[in-house]
């Protein structure tokens, strides 16, 4: 053991988020699914998520750079998403 003078050190790990665990996961499923269809800029035909605890995970085609943000952003506030993976491909 050491001296109260000797520095430490501590490793913060994540924990995971307590409210995440408390979420219906089908009930997140539909906000997300909501938020896409509001979007005026993404159209849902070509777009597809997955989701596991709180990340979402955007796949599929869209027709620019600024179409695939606003699949993002549409996402960000959602209650419950926690982590937001954009791998949405852009074809002119």
């Amino acid at each position: 053991m050491g001296s109260l003078s000797e520095p430490t050190t501590s490793i913060v790990t994540p924990v995971p988020c307590p409210i995440a665990a408390m979420i219906d996961i089908p009930l997140l499923e539909d906000r997300v699914h909501c938020a896409l269809d509001q979007s005026p800029y993404v159209t849902r035909r070509t777009l597809r998520f997955e989701m596991s605890e709180g990340r979402v995970t955007l796949r599929g085609t869209v027709g620019s750079f600024f179409q695939k943000q606003m699949a993002q952003e549409a996402l960000r506030n959602i209650a419950g998403v926690h982590e937001i993976t954009n791998e949405l491909e852009v074809c002119w």
